[in-house]
């Protein structure tokens, strides 16, 4: 029994099943019974799943990324930039929006196979160069559709329809898009982890690094290629956060790296590397969401959410000792 729950699935639905159980409890007059309630929890999360799914790439090859926040917010500014202001077409403004993304994790990827400088401080640099550029690029400013011209005056632009469909509810206005995208993130995550030659060499190269260069792998391409994932996602995010806020807003993302990084370790993906799937990351944006919601609704103020995140991101660390 005891082995039994230790396995990291059974434990994150047990921590789920727990979750919803003080949800029962603490239901706010009933309001965590409505459909509603978890309908809006899932939107709220989405972004930072989508973040998360980058993160538990770079996590099981054995690294750490600290600038998804930041890759976001710059991602966010660009693709409100292009689509906003420059009124360029959609598959346009998307794709050079994906493009920087990606530049921005194969940046981390290759100073961190290449020079062997440790994620934490290769990611922390990104995280300040990204913020930087998200600045100089919005010139400070939120990039919304109030159109600075030069003699000072304003103009207002029409909200791009793109913004719209990605904000929308379907189904009745029962599912949220960018929860579709979350899903569809993890859907792609989970089939190049559990289906390809990449994952099971990310994998390896998260479990023993060494042993995985004696085999063969290439090891830096491996790690290049987590991290590139990863900003491709940070800049999926990026996107999903313009379009629901309307503007591209330099200060987008700040401490969603946090977020990112417990919605995975709650699941239940080791820190050490090597072991996790992208399935427990969803797992962990569950717990996180539904704790988030339960608190919102019974008026836990934000300090106090905080703080419980943290205890919590320290209690699945320790759980994992023993794995």
């Amino acid at each position: 029994m005891a082995s039994v729950s230790k396995h990291p699935v059974t434990r994150a639905l047990l921590s789920l099943a727990l979750v919803l159980a003080v949800g029962a409890v603490f239901n706010a007059d009933g309001a965590f019974f409505q459909w509603d309630t978890h309908r809006d929890m899932l939107r709220q999360v989405s972004v930072f799943g989508i973040l998360a799914c980058g993160m538990t790439m770079v996590i099981i090859a054995g690294g750490i990324d600290l600038s998804v926040g930041s890759i976001l917010g710059v991602c966010a500014v660009v693709f409100s930039l292009f689509s906003i202001h420059m009124g360029l077409p959609d598959l346009v403004a998307i794709g050079g929006t994906l493009v920087l993304g990606l530049l921005c994790g194969v940046v981390s990827g290759s100073v961190i196979a290449r020079f062997r400088i440790q994620p934490f401080i290769a990611t922390l640099a990104m995280m300040v160069f990204a913020r930087g550029l998200a600045k100089l690029i919005s010139g400070g400013k939120k990039i919304s559709t109030a159109l600075e011209l030069p003699d000072g005056t304003y103009q207002y632009v029409d909200i791009p329809p793109i913004f719209d469909l990605i904000s929308a509810r379907i189904a009745g206005e029962n599912i949220a898009v960018v929860s579709i995208v979350m899903l569809v993130s993890m859907a792609f995550c989970g089939l190049l982890l559990s289906r390809t030659p990449w994952g099971r060499q990310i994998f390896a190269v998260g479990g023993n690094e060494e042993a995985a260069r004696y085999s063969g792998i290439p090891v830096g391409a491996t790690k290049v290629l987590a991290y590139g994932l990863c900003g491709l996602f940070c800049a999926v995010a990026g996107i999903c956060q313009a379009a629901q806020e309307l503007q591209g807003d330099p200060e987008a993302g700040s401490t969603y790296e946090l977020s990112a990084i417990a919605m995975v370790v709650i699941g239940g993906t080791t820190l050490q590397g090597g072991r996790g799937s992208i399935w427990l990351t969803l797992l962990g944006v569950l717990i996180v969401g539904n704790l988030e919601k339960i608190l919102s609704i019974n008026a836990v103020g934000e300090e106090t959410r905080l703080m419980l995140t943290g205890v919590i991101i320290l209690g699945a660390v320790l759980l994992q000792r023993g794995e």
